[in-house]
């Protein structure tokens, strides 16, 4: 069987909970709407770290955070973990990355051949968490990205996907055109609808204010939440903050319309495989590294279990080499690896993966019942915090605060805490065993102090004399452009010529 392509879509900060595919009555996203319609959608995808780095750490290399060191987002990314890119090289894919993937350290290709972008974020240790410091925060994260939204003609975000999406879609016209036949891995890696919430114009007009929705769970008084809610408020100065109904929908009116430009983006890539035959033999994955609150329950951002925070999207589309189907297991971003790699023919490659391959769901077939983990061990807290998803229950867990435990079925607005409800108490003591036998929680967080105090460390030295620069910087040859030396211009102009491709009919 002839290996497909993988063109590999990632939006940042998207929550599954604001798409129209999961039931959101507001967003339109006609584009992702198309593939969830013609693809295979997971109704129950989720992050395994509500935070962008860990997220696409653990992603790409199907293994938890506490396993990598993917604590934050100024972690050392070290090169000797494989990744999906490896496992797709060894299947003798082409790999490329064009956009963010929160790559922290020397390593900025982690297993791509090329990188068509730099980063949008810093690869230094700058970003460095304290836990020694219970006082000491990040400085950028407060409510100004939500106090602060509205229409604009440039931003940092617009600036940083317009290239993204340029050089993607200027890669895939040059696979098109390209000789060889070799299967490709284009990893596509937005950072919209992540905040601040501004968009240009044509995306912001498609809402009307009054059009937009308010949250679900209004919000909870902070003398009133669980004790990681209550962190997490203060974490991000929500309390010091004048938050009214206008201000979350302003909030929520840019995130939508950062949604509908990041369809666009979907929609141009679309275009490119569709209009050179790419699509015949290409696979589209689309999904997110975590969600955004959106002011439920009185939160704001992301660093928390609940849905709107953890649950992300996730659709598979094949045009007509995938039956249209929906999902109900629960999976998660491990779980992408392994799927990677049993498409590559590597998976008997794979040492070792947290989550499972998905090609059996793909199939409309089912796979072995499974508890999906999650884990915070950023900034924000000052002890480990952990989630389990066995099914449709939900289980919040540290060492130093009660449990927490949900059922999405009966309580999708995870307003019920059952964890004192006698019919699940077996339910609850099951999860709580498995929780401490899968985590250490002291002696994570021993770890988590001793790396974050060397990083810290290391940040500090480098301000002194020549700092090192792992950012990484895109190389492009302009010996080997359009028409040099030595060529006829016929003869370089036929060689890029790429005509549309005749219908199989």
């Amino acid at each position: 069987m002839e290996k497909p392509n993988i063109v590999f879509v990632m939006a940042d900060q998207l929550t599954a909970k604001a798409l129209p595919f999961y039931g959101h009555a507001v967003v339109k996203a006609p584009t992702l709407s198309r593939l969830a319609e013609e693809g295979v959608v997971f109704e129950n995808a989720y992050c395994n770290s509500p935070l962008c780095g860990p997220s696409r750490t653990s992603m790409m290399t199907g293994l938890l955070p506490s396993k990598t060191g993917g604590y934050d987002n100024a972690h050392d990314f070290s090169s000797a973990l494989p990744t999906f890119a490896h496992y797709m090289r060894l299947g003798g894919y082409l790999t490329c990355l064009s956009g963010k993937m929160h790559f922290t350290g020397p390593d900025q290709l982690h297993g791509y051949e090329e990188r068509l972008t730099t980063d949008i974020y810093p690869s230094d240790f700058g970003w460095t968490p304290n836990w020694d410091e219970p006082e000491g925060k990040v400085t950028f994260q407060d409510m100004t990205n939500v106090l602060e939204t509205g229409p604009c003609l440039r931003s940092l975000q617009i600036d940083y996907d317009d290239d993204v999406a340029t050089k993607a879609c200027g890669w895939l016209y040059d696979r098109a055109r390209a000789e060889s036949k070799q299967p490709f891995m284009l990893t596509v890696s937005f950072t919209s609808p992540h905040d601040p919430y501004v968009a240009r114009p044509e995306y912001w007009d498609l809402y009307t204010d009054d059009e937009i929705d308010l949250p679900a769970v209004p919000p909870i008084p902070a003398n009133k939440m669980d004790a990681h809610s209550k962190r997490i408020h203060a974490h991000y100065s929500i309390g010091k903050a004048d938050i009214n109904d206008n201000v979350i929908r302003r909030a929520r009116h840019g995130y939508y319309a950062s949604i509908e430009y990041i369809d666009a983006k979907v929609a141009a890539l679309m275009q490119v495989l569709e209009e050179t035959g790419l699509s015949e033999t290409t696979i589209v994955v689309f999904t997110s590294d975590h969600g955004d609150m959106m002011g439920e329950r009185g939160l704001h951002y992301k660093k928390t279990f609940f849905e709107w925070s953890a649950r992300v999207p996730l659709i598979f589309w094949a045009g007509d080499r995938l039956n249209p189907h929906r999902v109900i297991e629960t999976v998660s971003l491990l779980d992408i690896l392994p799927t990677f790699a049993d498409l590559a023919g590597t998976w008997n490659d794979v040492i070792e993966a947290d989550g499972t391959s998905l090609i059996p769901l793909l199939d409309g077939k089912t796979i072995e019942p499974r508890t999906v983990p999650g884990e915070l061990l950023s900034e924000g807290i000052f002890e480990p915090t952990f989630m389990l998803l066995r099914g449709r229950v939900k289980l919040f867990y540290s060492e130093v605060d009660p449990p927490l435990l949900f059922d999405l079925v009966s309580d999708p607005d995870e307003l019920a805490d059952v964890s004192h409800n006698p019919a699940y108490a077996e339910t609850l003591d099951a999860m709580l065993s498995e929780a401490r036998a899968l985590w250490d929680a002291k002696a994570l967080r021993d770890c988590i102090i001793k790396d974050q105090n060397r990083r810290r460390l290391i940040n500090r030295s480098h301000k002194i004399g020549s700092s090192p620069v792992w950012d990484y910087q895109p190389y492009k040859d302009a010996s080997k452009q359009y028409v040099r030396a030595g060529k006829w211009t016929t003869e370089v102009e036929a060689k890029a010529h790429l005509d549309k491709p005749r219908s199989r009919d």
